[in-house]
């Protein structure tokens, strides 16, 4: 059965615009069907279904680039491990699947399109429990780390040192599924804010979110001596070795995987130039500041550029970081790394590349305390 991304990408066009309700049908055909598997879930669903459609946004779109997709689907059958799904579990999901996009896409449905759907999802479920098969023997699905720091940078914005019970192998600007005690089953997503350690412990920049489980728990209800539960290291925002100056965006908590691969650049013995933005709202809000300042008068190359948007009485730089990072020199010949809220990273993406930054060269993340 060959493989037709055409006909999966046309008929994903329809369910796009009732994402929502498409998400929603999926996992009541899934537990109605197989309600075992409700209780691998967390109580609430409303994370899982945005997460669900957006991985399966990104394998689809995804699906005629198939070096940048089989990295993904290896990350994510690696990354499942931590919810104990097995391979029996693949089949009860692409029989709930198939029969949502039956049912959403039925103005455009045909067989050729059914089979478009069953050869895309065989082949990503196979990629993914290959993935997990083969990290089995050499990974644990999940580390338990205990919480060494806590410091209550703002009022909403914590740094957590943890030390995880077993070396957890992690590239700098990759980020780990958290779990807290206080909510089994529900796991949300922190980058790590340094580079691999000798003594294993990494760190996590959080900012407590209203509504948010995991993100709140973790500022306001966790101490030193806690233990959490970590999921594998994920994510392709990761240092280049092109050797090139680089360019840094970090707003708000988007600041740790830069911080990471800064860390990361300084400890390879490179000099590279590079300019880190940091963006916050008010002044208060620059919460590592102190730091930065320490890696700065450190190494030469570095520059920290402090911006601060709506703070009038702020005397430092003030705008909002896209319009910023366009008052300096072309970045035409850097490396760009950019993370924080969503609409600031796709809006300083455009930028960049109306300036002539190839985007090959634009490495991009959401800050995943943002959410």
């Amino acid at each position: 059965m060959s493989l037709n991304p055409h006909l999966v990408k046309e008929s994903f066009a329809v369910i796009e615009p009732v994402a929502d309700r498409a998400a929603a049908y999926f996992y009541g055909r899934l537990f109605a069907e197989n309600p075992h598997l409700r209780g691998m879930f967390p109580p609430a669903m409303d994370v899982q279904r945005d997460r669900l459609f957006g991985a399966l946004t990104r394998i689809v779109w995804s699906l005629d680039s198939p070096d940048g997709l089989a990295s993904y689907l290896g990350q994510l059958g690696r990354d499942h491990r931590k919810y104990g799904v097995i391979p029996e579990h693949y089949t009860a999901i692409g029989n709930a699947l198939l029969a949502t996009v039956r049912r959403f896409a039925a103005e455009v449905w045909t067989a050729e399109i059914e089979a478009a759907w069953v050869s895309a999802y065989t082949a990503a479920a196979n990629a993914m429990i290959e993935s997990a098969e083969a990290d089995s023997g050499v990974s644990p699905a999940w580390w338990l780390a205990e919480v060494i720091d806590h410091e209550l940078r703002t009022r909403d914005i914590a740094v957590i040192t943890l030390r995880p019970s077993q070396r957890m192998p992690f590239v700098p600007g990759q980020y780990v599924n958290v779990q807290t005690a206080r909510w089994p089953r529900v796991w949300r997503t922190f980058s790590i804010a340094n580079a691999p350690r000798e003594d294993n412990t990494v760190r996590l920049h959080v900012r407590a979110v209203p509504g948010g489980w995991v993100s709140t728990a973790l500022v306001e209800h966790t101490r030193i001596g806690d233990t959490v539960m970590l999921g594998p290291p994920v994510g392709t925002m990761t240092p280049s070795d092109s050797g090139r100056d680089m360019l840094c965006v970090a707003g708000g908590t988007g600041l740790a995987p830069l911080k990471a691969i800064v860390e990361h650049v300084i400890s390879s013995g490179r000099r590279p130039n590079i300019h880190l933005l940091v963006g916050a709202r008010h002044a208060h809000e620059l919460y590592d500041l102190p730091d930065l300042i320490r890696m700065e008068s450190s190494f030469p190359w570095l520059r920290v550029l402090p911006v601060v948007s709506d703070d009038a009485g702020y005397d430092g730089m003030r705008g909002r970081l896209p319009e910023v990072m366009e008052r300096f020199h072309s970045w035409s010949e850097h490396d760009v790394y950019v993370c924080g809220p969503s609409e600031m990273v796709n809006e300083a993406v455009r930028r960049l590349q109306w300036s002539g930054v190839p985007l090959a060269n634009i490495r991009r993340d959401i800050a995943l305390g943002e959410f």
